[in-house]
């Protein structure tokens, strides 16, 4: 692409375009039929394009290179062309302006009938962004682009405001979680569902963002509407990263680094976020340039980088999410496959808690071993009351045999003293018909961990393919310094078991 997102953009559109009503009217290009036209010319962009738009509506509004790629994205999103677009781009780099603000009010004007539905982390935010639209399109400025287009004086809340008749259209804005049931949308806004990093870092939250996702929001959006999502990036199981991982190839990508990243950085992290390898940086900058420099000087943002850190840079900046490392498991130990082989020692352990939504989890992690390769079939874990934790466990040892066509033992982790050898008791008799075995570990976790480690080490574990691998290999690196460490500790059961023996071989053995 180059550098051809050129500061005057906009100037030279509105030149080309006069060049073009002058030659079509059979004109002469004088400066004074020039001058006659150039208010004409700057209506007519500012009716077709957002960028031009934006800064005829917002005068004082500075346009970097990187915003005019954003509005052009957009333009395409407004025509149709794109339904699927997540742009994520650096805190404070002007990306909500467009998004939020000036797009609502630019699609309204072109799809008058065609409600917008704004989600933010807060609803005080969404409101907030809801009232600049809704004052823009009631603006003198708007007005003389759009003179069609106007508020309903009695529907103008900052919650939920409507065009005047005959127009259907409007804007509901609500925080995530908050109230949109009831309303339905041919444009779907979100921006920044995470109000910060401390919220992003939650599996807790990540959960409710994502199950007010598919349970709200996605059901909001008409069949053939288009839905943005912009966002700092915190975390790599985020709203976007599980959306890229369920997902990805029907979302339009525009990831805009602060510093411009060398290629082979590039493809490195979108191979990582399963974007496309081989693309350039969007905006054709060389390594280490700025990204807004009207906003951000190099400088600036290589201050920041010192005084935020790698992990946090990585994230926020750079929109390449990446998670602390422990001290003993790197990530690179982890490749991911499609499947292990059929023929394998195969069995489930799980480490057991019995306490609902808070404490220690209940993990069952899925082992298959064959030969020198140790596979890590499928991984379930949660926070469970007793009473459900032991209905997931059977569950999972039917799903298991309806998987592999056969019943593989289950090992189940006993707790010392009365209490847990009760629980055992209680589990094995709900498990009947099922190999269950009681398992009773001792020694150190660090220990009893250190023979997996050891093979992931020397490149001989693999996991297969399923939405579990993000937050397996997030805990697994995070070892011995992370919140949590169930998966790590059934992993290290399931190891130890297997290559003790009491497995199944599969089918024919």
């Amino acid at each position: 692409m180059g550098h051809g997102w050129a500061g005057d953009h906009g100037a030279n559109e509105v030149g080309r375009l006069i060049a073009d009503l002058l030659t079509a009217a059979g004109l002469p290009d004088t400066p004074e039929l020039r001058a006659q036209m150039r208010d004409a010319a700057r209506v007519e962009l500012a009716r077709q394009r957002l960028l031009n738009f934006t800064k005829f509506t917002y005068p004082r509004y500075v346009a970097d290179p990187a915003h005019a790629l954003i509005a052009s994205t957009l333009d395409r999103v407004v025509a149709g062309d794109i339904t699927r677009l997540m742009v994520f781009a650096p805190p404070q780099h002007g990306k909500s302006e467009l998004v939020s603000v000036r797009l609502p009010a630019f699609w309204l004007a072109h799809h008058p009938h065609s409600p917008v539905i704004l989600s933010s982390y807060a609803a005080s935010l969404a409101h907030s962004k809801s009232r600049h639209a809704r004052d823009l399109v009631e603006s003198s400025e708007y007005t003389a682009l759009f003179p069609e287009i106007h508020t309903d004086p009695d529907k103008r809340a900052v919650n939920h405001w409507e065009l005047a008749a005959p127009h259907q259209g409007g804007l509901v804005a609500a925080g995530v979680g908050g109230p949109i049931t009831g309303h339905g949308a041919a444009l779907g806004i979100i921006d920044d569902p995470f109000e910060n990093w401390e919220q992003a870092q939650s599996q807790v939250i990540r959960e409710k963002v994502w199950e007010w996702w598919r349970g709200t929001f996605r059901t909001r959006v008409w069949e053939d509407g288009a839905i943005i999502l912009i966002m700092t990036r915190w975390h790599e199981d985020d709203l976007a990263g599980r959306l890229l991982a369920e997902q990805g190839d029907r979302w339009t990508v525009l990831r805009l680094p602060a510093l411009a990243e060398t290629q082979a950085d590039r493809d490195q992290r979108n191979k990582k976020m399963g974007l496309a390898e081989g693309e350039s940086d969007p905006l054709g900058r060389e390594p280490g340039e700025a990204l807004c420099p009207s906003r951000f000087s190099v400088a600036a943002l290589t201050g920041i980088r010192a005084d935020v850190g790698s992990l946090v840079w990585a994230c926020e900046y750079q929109g390449a999410p990446t998670q602390p490392e422990g001290n003993r498991f790197k990530r690179a130990w982890f490749p991911i496959v499609d499947a292990a082989p059929a023929r394998a020692k195969r069995g489930r352990y799980w480490d057991l808690a019995a306490t609902e939504g808070g404490g220690k989890r209940t993990a069952g992690v899925q082992m298959a071993v064959a030969g020198r390769d140790i596979y890590i079939e499928d991984v379930v874990v949660g926070q469970w009351a007793s009473g459900r934790r032991n209905e997931t466990m059977r569950q999972t040892a039917e799903l298991d045999a309806q998987r592999l066509g056969h019943k593989i033992p289950t090992w189940v982790e006993q707790e010392p003293g009365s209490s847990g050898v009760d629980a055992i008791k209680a589990i094995i008799a709900f498990m009947a018909g099922f190999p269950i075995h009681a398992d009773r570990p001792t020694g150190n976790k660090d220990v009893r961990l250190e023979p997996f480690a050891a093979q992931a080490e020397a490149g001989n574990v693999r996991l297969v393919r399923g939405k579990w691998n993000a937050a397996y290999i997030e805990e697994m690196c995070a070892v011995p310094n992370g919140k949590f460490r169930d998966q790590a500790d059934a992993t290290a059961g399931a190891y130890a078991r297997l290559v003790r023996g009491g497995w199944s071989r599969g089918p024919g053995k």
